[in-house]
């Protein structure tokens, strides 16, 4: 290389330098210096040459699309200027490459714009209570306390009714009652219809044992209680307690949901002498009731709506088509789902806290109840576990292996948000007809089993559920889908099997036509009844809750699942 071109090449070099702005200041000084001494006319502004390329390739310095101009650039100038012809290549396929990667960037930027789209029209649509609102209640006399329909290791549940409570007038959701009666049950299946009921309300009344009797005190222990209720569930009086709970200055409150229980009243009150305390629970009453009892003077009282049965009283007495329990399974994640987007978790899932009724045409509808055990703290579903004397949890058998698998130290947390989605997997045995595998002596413990000897679900169980299952009892918690991924790949399942067969993972156009389609449906199916309620529900559930990257997540397990199998 000769001297005179070594110079070009080291000043144009050091000419970029000073463009990039590397040396702004050394540039200030060189240019004053050479307008000051070499200055030959008056001083102009340089116009910098306009690039052939379009104008949003500008902004190199920001975006992978100027790269992909800037090598592209680079490339043109050594293909006219000279050059070797690898430079040239090299600069080439770098530049077309990185184009390539800011088209598919844009096309996903338009893709999840237009989630947000369909997110915020289906956020809108508030899911509306099947009781009409009312603003009495909060005392125990306002009530007709019917028999006892309930009890667990803290409560007991009782039907109830109240003048001011009524079912709102386009809501005629079926109420549905076991029916012990064998000649019933061969004329009209294990299940009674009812269009109404005399007792639309459910009470429970907490079993109080060393919190105390005043107010404050019974609220600050029995806080978790009142995570799903609504804004008016208490008092104005007990609000202002509240607000100083067990979990924070201002305690979670859930929003509503159709798999979710909504407690519409807590109120605190004197502990009465039910039908069947005497016999049922007589060591939690007050000694003024039983001399023997332990149990404190006053109480918290939850009123919520009353459900026909648990999905365990269900399950035991009738089965569910293919269709349905594939709903039901659906429900329980989307519920799940609503729990953990607002930083909670159940962690006592089980098919004893699963309420259900029907719909018009029968199909079933779950809800989650049962908080007393649930976790709402401000830790983001990561609970620190420093001592044994943390609690974990409610179920033992149904706990998720992270959680049964960890030891308490410094440091050491818990993570619980994909804890109630493994829950889920197994309590899906029992939806499709199968005992539950961690339930039997001789069954498998979460805390030491093996995916491989995991059951198999029965084989007129849809594959892709059967998949859902089998990811959800995943061993490793990260590498287990969440909830809403885990509901999305059902949803794509149910409602989507055509386009599915024609999606690719590296475009998702196909997805987003499909996701336009399915939100006209749903907007026109509201104005009319269309099918199910259940499934409408799930519908608005999805849209309202859809997003990019879960959506493609939920794809990719489908496509490998479909690419796995076709092996076989």
């Amino acid at each position: 290389m000769s001297v005179k071109h070594a110079i070009s090449r080291g000043m144009e070099f050091g000419r970029s330098v000073l463009q990039l702005g590397l040396l702004k200041p050394a540039a200030r000084v060189a240019a004053k210096f050479r307008g000051d001494r070499l200055r030959v006319s008056p001083q102009t502004r340089t116009v910098q040459p306009q690039s052939f390329l379009p104008a949003r390739y500008r902004f190199y310095r920001l975006s992978v699309s100027g790269m992909a101009a800037r090598l592209q650039s680079g490339g043109f100038r050594r293909l006219i200027g000279g050059g070797s012809p690898r430079n040239r290549a090299v600069f080439l396929a770098f530049g077309v490459g990185l184009g390539f990667i800011e088209q598919q960037q844009e096309e996903d930027r338009k893709s999840a714009a237009l989630c947000q789209e369909i997110q915020a029209v289906f956020k809108k649509k508030k899911f509306q209570t099947p009781l009409k609102s009312f603003k009495s209640g909060y005392r125990l006399e306002d009530y007709v306390i019917g028999k006892q329909i309930g009890k667990g290791c803290n409560a007991a549940v009782y039907e109830a009714a109240a003048p001011f409570a009524l079912p709102a007038e386009n809501e005629k959701c079926s109420l549905v009652q076991l029916d012990q009666n064998e000649d019933d049950k061969k004329n009209a299946g294990p299940f009674r219809f009812s269009a109404t009921s005399s007792f639309p309300l459910a009470m429970k009344m907490m079993w109080n044992i060393g919190a105390g009797s005043s107010s404050d005190a019974i609220l600050r222990s029995m806080s978790m209680e009142l995570v799903p209720s609504s804004p008016k569930a208490l008092s104005k009086e007990q609000r202002v307690i509240a607000l100083d709970g067990h979990f924070g200055p201002v305690p979670k409150r859930l929003t509503a949901h159709p798999n979710v229980i909504t407690v519409y009243r807590a109120f605190t009150a004197d502990v009465p002498l039910l039908p069947g305390a005497q016999e049922e629970y007589p060591d939690v009453l007050p000694p003024r009731l039983n001399p023997m009892g332990l149990g404190s003077n006053r109480t918290l009282f939850l009123v919520m709506k009353n459900y026909p049965c648990t999905l365990r009283q269900y399950l035991e007495v009738g089965v569910p088509t293919r269709m349905q329990a594939s709903l039901m399974f659906l429900q329980l994640l989307e519920g799940v789902d609503h729990l953990c987007r607002q930083g909670i978790a159940h962690r006592d899932l089980k098919s004893d806290n699963v309420l259900l009724e029907f719909d018009r045409t029968g199909c079933p509808r779950l809800v989650i109840t049962d908080f007393g055990c649930c976790l709402a703290e401000d830790f983001s579903l990561k609970l620190p576990f420093n001592s044994l004397w943390v609690n974990r949890g409610g179920n033992g058998c149904l706990m998720a292996p992270e959680v049964a698998t960890a030891v308490p130290g410094p440091g050491v947390t818990i993570d619980y948000s994909k804890a109630d989605a493994w829950a889920i997997g197994a309590i899906a045995y029992e939806l499709f007809g199968e005992p539950n595998p961690f339930y039997h002596a001789q069954g498998l413990e979460s805390r030491s089993y093996q995916e491989r000897n995991l059951p198999p679900l029965p084989d007129t169980v849809p594959a892709d559920v059967q998949l859902v299952v089998k990811l959800l009892l995943r061993r490793n918690n990260h590498k287990r889908p969440s909830a809403r991924v885990a509901a999305n790949i059902i949803h794509i399942s149910l409602w989507g099997k055509r386009v599915l067969a024609s999606l690719d993972r590296a475009r998702t156009d196909k997805l987003i036509d499909w996701l336009l389609c399915q939100s006209a449906v749903v907007l026109l199916n509201v104005r009319g009844p269309s099918g199910s309620s259940v499934e409408a529900e799930l519908q608005r559930s999805f849209l309202s809750n859809i997003d990019l990257e879960d959506l493609r997540t939920a794809v990719s397990f489908l496509m490998y699942e479909k690419e796995h199998s076709s092996l076989f």
